[in-house]
């Protein structure tokens, strides 16, 4: 579950009203598959309360001037719709071809166009514009993910004042490896507009502050690594097990172990090193040659090849 960084690094804030900003959103109720960021932020703002602000997923030719919002329990969902060429250069060329690929440390994969790099920029500036006419007096945003880095600086332009944190659900490269990336320490003066920047490890925070050694960054930083509900998860395990499908499963493994693996089907996750994995164990201790079998099953997604966040 996530925390809001502002309660650990500015002690009792005042806050009226939170306000989430995510690249897209999960509008229960809508169909779409939940993914972790979803996850993580729906159990956060079930305790909270406020307004959760991104992307509709959907496209349109001439997107509506205002968000289109409706209420489930204490969660307002407002969302916009994008073109299909924002959705292009924005989210598959700059976020999925340029930012991706760069923070999970595959340069090979990293290409940079500058259309995209502008498209990035334009969404951004579309997000802060969209989102100021819904943000009120001791409202504090809350920015999640490499899709909006920018969106600090452009909601300071739209003369909102209150607090804006950020959280990055990827890893964070360290400079050598940003770097490749052109106009690099924009982006990092991006991150320093932010009053909290929070980040998954505490490598990833050391490497967000080899970026700035040479530079003036006021933004407190810090490690909040994303847990996990434990007893929902324990439960949810205890009835499955229950289950005629569970059961079926169970039934035809005859005695054998199950490696179960559970990925979108993306270069990041590692999976052909798992299969060499698992066919090196079987080598390795032929003695479980029959006695365990693997079964991965894909997570589906919206782009092929690239990421569904």
């Amino acid at each position: 579950m996530l925390k809001w960084p502002f309660v650990h690094a500015k002690g009792s804030l005042s806050v009226k009203r939170l306000v989430c900003v995510s690249n897209r959103i999960s509008v229960p109720g809508n169909g779409s598959g939940a993914g972790g960021l979803a996850v993580g932020l729906t159990a956060a703002m079930s305790h909270t309360g406020g307004v959760w602000f991104g992307w509709s997923g959907e496209t349109s030719e001439t997107p509506s001037d205002t968000p289109q919002v409706v209420t489930h329990g204490n969660i307002e969902y407002a969302t916009i719709d994008l073109t299909p060429a924002q959705v292009e250069d924005y989210y598959n060329g700059y976020c999925n071809g340029t930012l991706w690929p760069l923070f999970h440390y595959f340069p090979d994969v990293f290409k940079h166009e500058e259309r995209h790099y502008e498209a990035y920029h334009a969404v951004n500036q579309l997000f802060a514009r969209q989102l100021v006419k819904m943000l009120q007096p001791g409202d504090a945003v809350w920015v999640h993910d490499y899709h909006l880095i920018p969106l600090a600086r452009y909601l300071r332009q739209e003369q909102f004042d209150g607090p804006i944190g950020f959280f990055l659900h990827t890893p964070f490269p360290h400079m050598q490896v940003l770097k490749l990336l052109p106009k690099h320490a924009e982006l990092v003066r991006d991150l320093c507009q932010y009053d909290v920047a929070g980040f998954q490890t505490g490598d990833d925070v050391q490497s967000f502050k080899s970026c700035i050694v040479r530079g003036k960054c006021t933004t407190h930083v810090a490690a909040y690594p994303i847990g996990v509900d434990v007893r929902a998860i324990a439960e949810e395990a205890a009835e499955a097990v229950r289950e005629e499908q569970v059961t079926r499963l169970t039934a035809s493994l005859l005695g054998r172990k199950l490696i179960i693996g559970v990925d979108r089907l993306d270069y990041s996750k590692g999976l052909t090193e798992r299969f060499a994995a698992f066919e090196h164990f079987l080598e390795t201790f032929p003695a479980s040659q029959g006695k365990a079998r693997s079964w991965a099953r894909p997570h589906k997604r919206p782009c092929a090849g690239m990421p569904a966040r």
